[in-house]
């Protein structure tokens, strides 16, 4: 494991459910917080409709930016799922039916194989599987794309199976420091401290609670002591600009 270079990812939502607001995303956040285990960076999300065109394009420019691309949504039985269909497009492949894919399936559903179901098992061509533990159709990766079900708990279980297999970097770390301030207060405070430590992200995430103002002030870094030492140096420069630091999330 390299602890120098930062890896990326992309995350492409795809759904008309999504965006009429039918549906709900819950994987954005799971993803995010997988992928920081996996010494991996999420940089980027896109939320698109189910459009060959659209998914294509989008499939292009994400998987040629970050060095990985997760696709959640349109891989069922339906006609509607054309996600394998357009990803196969924008890399100028053909859509085959996977023969390993085909065979879970056929495991699973015996005599209730329909056609609608064998549409599950079709993959570009050269894909390799992700294994879904819940409803045995499986995720699909090509090249540096993860093709995943847009149902939170099968995409949980697929990315339980990709455990440890990516290539990243060290884990993001966070330790938090918060205080019953206005955001705006400890703006300048937040600045130079960040500023007098390069490699050392600090977050600042505002909320209000019981009348009051406050502020989560959340540091990321992957050195634990460089963690620990932000926290100190932050507290210690709230304090000197009037505002009771706390170690620890509000």
């Amino acid at each position: 494991m390299t602890t120098d270079r930062i890896w990326t990812a992309a995350l492409l939502i795809i759904g008309d459910e999504i965006l009429s607001g039918r549906t709900q995303d819950a994987n954005l956040a799971y993803l995010a917080k997988w992928l920081g285990v996996q010494g991996i960076r999420l940089k980027e999300v896109r939320v698109i409709a189910d459009d060959m065109d659209a998914i294509a394009a989008a499939v292009q420019a994400l998987s040629a930016g970050h060095d990985y691309l997760f696709t959640t949504g349109g891989i069922g039985p339906t006609h509607d799922d054309i996600t394998v269909d357009a990803i196969a497009a924008a890399l100028g492949l053909n859509v085959v039916v996977h023969p390993q894919a085909k065979a879970i399936l056929a495991e699973y559903y015996g005599e209730n194989l329909t056609e609608a179901r064998l549409r599950m098992a079709r993959t570009p061509e050269g894909a390799t599987l992700i294994e879904n533990p819940r409803t045995k159709a499986p995720g699909i990766r090509i090249r540096n794309i993860f093709i995943m079900a847009g149902v939170p708990v099968i995409t949980q279980g697929m990315l339980a199976a990709l455990d440890g297999q990516l290539q990243g970097g060290a884990p993001v770390l966070s330790r938090t420091v918060a205080a019953w301030t206005q955001e705006s207060a400890a703006a300048a405070t937040l600045l130079a401290v960040e500023k007098a430590h390069p490699g050392v992200q600090i977050g600042s995430y505002p909320f209000w609670r019981e009348g009051k103002t406050g502020a989560n002030f959340v540091i990321r870094s992957t050195d634990p002591a460089r963690l620990d030492a932000v926290a100190q140096a932050l507290m210690a420069a709230l304090a000197a600009a009037g505002i009771a630091p706390i170690d620890g999330e509000l």
